[in-house]
């Protein structure tokens, strides 16, 4: 049968720029994802930013016996007859979980992006600019706040889209082109989900959107990955082309309202100005403390002091006041003094054990973060668990709300009490890791990993013990590196898991369970 010209658009929808090189990459390998569940009730899940699936319009496909359709099916026996040896690759590469995939590829941007910008000659430290993002210094400059924002923003809206593709999913019942027609091969792993919105097709929609978004220096290399995300599905006879292109419409719906939000999040006035970061030296001078001050030579501005005035998830800027910690320890009290005297003590004394910890929990510059690195722990327990990608997405959705949560409210407190850290006390304390360009109380590692660790023993209770020995070692690790007092893990523990707790309510309420 001859391909209709509306048929060879919409194939060329799916296959757009598959042929081309690119850098965004992940050499880990993941299992054929075949899903022990098609979560058929996910389409009434609760939503976050949407209102319900109703906000998205998807059209109803074209019979499976309509001329149109058997074209397209015919389209993709054609392509498969004549499959390359690259594009079996990117076959393989999907067929592990496309939740999964796209994870990856963000932590390994957040990477990229993670390094603050070199000093100029003058002094004066450059910006990155989002509307010039090839600039020196490259934008974003995605340090643990803004990667926790940024994670939060993609695994949510990746979650919300797949409710919505499940809702017409179940609704038009359009089985996979392998399903329809035997002589159309299954060379990804099938489950049985209907094909129509194409959910690859939705996850490259969404994703490529806001992952353009906030790392614009890299539009050519996602838009790339994303249509190889396309073409795997259309080549293994997963979907058809216009699964995937009622897919694509519809994870580039959700992401326009995700866009939206973060155009108004707070996050344009996060960085603040002179005189607001003289100001909370000023406060704590006031309060008869001893501030923070940047040990960077020169001295660097704060990284996003007003950060505790993003937007979150979960929270609500009331709750954010109704969880801040107690103050740490004043500057001239003899707890200070002790807490001070540790530090120095492990500083100068640490085993090769403790740092070795310090080093494996650092997550300084050049590397995903400390919310990428729970984003690594919760990838190996979702893969596992082999759940439907909407199930899948849910995961990374509260893990990441958590963290989002957990940066906004550690960074108010830390702007808040404006506390100094060991080496402003004592020039002679010496680290073990660079020293971070912020506060020191609360520790953002404790605070990241309790609140993290909480939603994660939320989906995987039997491994509890492991989650909170985790954390309790990452917190453990800045006492080890030298940058942080026992005082600033302990509240900050205390205070990432009380914030999860709003995660953990939401997901009781959402239907899931």
């Amino acid at each position: 049968m001859r391909t209709n010209r509306n048929t060879a658009l919409l194939l060329a929808v799916a296959l757009a720029a598959s042929g081309c090189d690119t850098s965004v990459s992940s050499t880990e390998t993941l299992p054929p994802l075949t899903p022990n569940g098609q979560d058929p009730g996910a389409g009434s899940w609760r939503m976050l930013v949407l209102n319900g699936p109703q906000d998205v319009t998807v059209a109803p496909p074209a019979a499976v016996t309509s001329p149109a359709y058997l074209a397209e099916v015919e389209a993709i026996k054609a392509a498969q007859a004549s499959l390359t040896d690259a594009q079996r690759a990117r076959i393989d590469y999907w067929s592990g979980g496309a939740v999964l995939r796209w994870n990856q590829i963000l932590r390994e941007l957040v990477a990229r992006y993670s390094l603050p910008p070199a000093p100029r000659p003058n002094g004066t430290y450059p910006a990155p600019d989002a509307d010039n993002p090839f600039a020196d210094p490259a934008f974003p400059f995605s340090n643990p706040p803004y990667a926790a924002r940024a994670y939060s923003y993609v695994s949510v809206a990746q979650f919300e889209a797949l409710k919505v593709a499940w809702h017409y999913k179940f609704q038009y019942n359009r089985p996979s082109p392998s399903t329809v027609d035997r002589g159309v091969q299954a060379l990804m792993p099938t489950s049985g989900v209907p094909a129509y919105p194409s959910e690859d097709a939705v996850l490259s929609g969404v994703s490529t959107e806001l992952m353009r978004l906030l790392f614009p220096a890299a539009v050519e290399e996602i838009t790339q990955r994303a249509a190889e995300q396309r073409e795997a599905a259309l080549l293994s006879g997963r979907a058809t082309a216009s699964d995937i292109a009622a897919g694509l419409a519809l994870g580039r719906a959700v992401a326009t309202a995700f866009a939206a939000r973060a155009a108004g999040d707070g996050m344009r006035n996060a960085v603040g100005t002179r005189a607001q970061w003289d100001a909370f030296a000023a406060n704590a001078t006031a309060k008869g403390e001893i501030p923070w001050t940047s040990l960077d030579s020169p001295a660097r501005p704060p990284m996003l002091p007003f950060f505790g005035q993003v937007r979150g998830w979960a929270i609500t800027p009331a709750d954010i006041m109704a969880e801040r910690p107690a103050p740490p320890p004043s500057t001239s009290s003899a707890q200070m003094k002790s807490e001070l005297a540790e530090v120095k003590s492990y500083s100068e004394n640490a085993t090769r054990e403790q740092i070795a910890i310090a080093h494996r929990w650092s997550d300084g510059a050049g590397t995903y973060t400390p919310p990428g690195h729970w984003n690594d722990i919760a990838a190996e327990h979702v893969r596992d668990a082999r759940w439907s990608e909407v199930r899948a997405a849910r995961a990374f959705a509260l893990v990441n709300m958590s963290l989002q949560d957990a940066a906004v409210g550690c960074w108010e407190t830390k702007f808040f009490y404006f506390n100094p850290r060991p080496t402003n006390l004592d020039a002679s304390a010496r680290t073990h890791i660079g020293i971070p360009n912020f506060p020191a109380y609360t520790s953002g590692h404790s605070t990241f990993s309790s609140a993290a660790a909480e939603v994660l023993s939320y989906l995987f209770p039997s491994r509890r013990a492991e989650f909170e020995a985790a954390a309790e070692e990452a917190g453990l690790s800045r006492l080890y590196a030298g940058i942080h007092y026992r005082s600033d893990i302990e509240a900050g523990r205390d205070h990432g898991k009380r914030l999860a707790g709003y995660t953990v309510r939401f997901a009781r309420s959402d239907g899931a369970d």
